[in-house]
């Protein structure tokens, strides 16, 4: 479950006043989602997305988030469309919580990940880093390469030493390999959380837009490449559907080609793209309490994606 502060709607009430979107007709929490307080929330004009922002994201950093998707809406990319207020302003505060509406995104999740779906994938995932190309605020990656040995250390100390040990070389390794400014990588704003359940699709298996913004950062576009194959084109225990992953790329390249130096450091991209959900999930796996409202997510699905990779990599330069 993902609401972790509750609202009344008394007081949604009397916030929509400030608003140009009708009157409340029903206010209901939305389990989906691991960050943040989300509700679907009905008015006479029609349905939107309220979300109460909780404590892992940086309240200063919010204007940046809402800012790139009126960017992104904008230049053509379908997602949610953040809703100002009568001064023009789309932050506000519910429950003590930094709050905002955002217009609601029609569609779900695909049932069944096929070839079409990932080509299409590839194909907006593209056009999406396009037409960011020209919003230049800066935001960094807060759970990027430097991130990772802490999150690492957190983890230790507890029950997880074995997984950890085989964590900690392939983690050094990565970090010795990965790309620097002088790599000449293309940068840019990237989602970097394009899990399948933030992709949505509507009939005939056309993709209708990208919801959950709230990774996104400056970084390397193929960084952003690397983290959908990771969540689309494996299975649980760490088979790579390679005529997904190709359908990525290929759906990709069709918008915007990858450069000679993207090809180059992809392997190690994607390595960091396992490493990075795997270091994440093994923190909230341990770090979560028991009583919780979200359920943590297993860690082990993706160290089975980072031993893949290393098997591909060790294969390559064999060959």
């Amino acid at each position: 479950m993902a609401v972790y502060t509750q609202v009344s709607e008394q007081e949604v009430s009397q916030c929509l006043q400030n608003y140009e979107i009708g009157d409340l007709v029903k206010l209901k929490g939305i389990a989906q989602g691991v960050e943040n307080s989300n509700f679907l929330l009905e008015t006479t004009t029609g349905k939107y997305i309220l979300t109460l922002y909780e404590k892992r994201i940086k309240a200063e950093e919010l204007p940046w988030y809402l800012e790139y998707m009126g960017h992104l809406v904008k230049h053509g990319v379908s997602c949610p469309l953040p809703v100002v207020d009568k001064d023009g302003v789309a932050l506000t505060v519910l429950a003590g919580r930094p709050a905002a509406i955002v217009t609601f995104l029609e569609g779900k999740e695909a049932p069944e990940i096929t070839e079409h779906h990932c080509f299409v994938l590839g194909q907006a995932i593209a056009q999406l880093h396009l037409a960011g190309s020209d919003f230049t605020k800066y935001r960094k990656n807060n759970v990027g390469p430097d991130s990772w040995q802490e999150l690492l250390n957190k983890s230790k100390g507890y029950d997880q030493e074995q997984l950890i040990q085989e964590i900690e070389p392939v983690l050094q390794e990565i970090l010795s390999q990965w790309p620097i400014d002088k790599d000449n990588l293309p940068v840019g704003q990237i989602h970097a959380d394009i899990f399948p359940d933030n992709v949505f699709f509507s009939a005939p298996d056309q993709l209708s837009g990208f919801i959950d913004f709230y990774f996104a950062c400056t970084d390397f576009l193929a960084y952003d490449l690397a983290i959908a194959i990771n969540a689309w084109c494996f299975q649980d225990d760490g088979r790579c559907l390679t005529n997904l992953s190709t359908a990525v790329i290929n759906g990709y390249e069709t918008i915007r080609p990858l450069t000679p130096e993207e090809k180059h450091f992809f392997p190690i991209l994607n390595m960091g793209a396992a490493v990075r959900f795997l270091l994440t999930r093994l923190h909230d796996w341990i770090h979560t309490p028991a009583d919780a409202l979200v359920t943590p997510k297993d860690p082990k699905p993706y160290l089975y994606r980072l031993r893949y990779h290393q098997t591909l990599i060790a294969l390559t330069n064999e060959t």
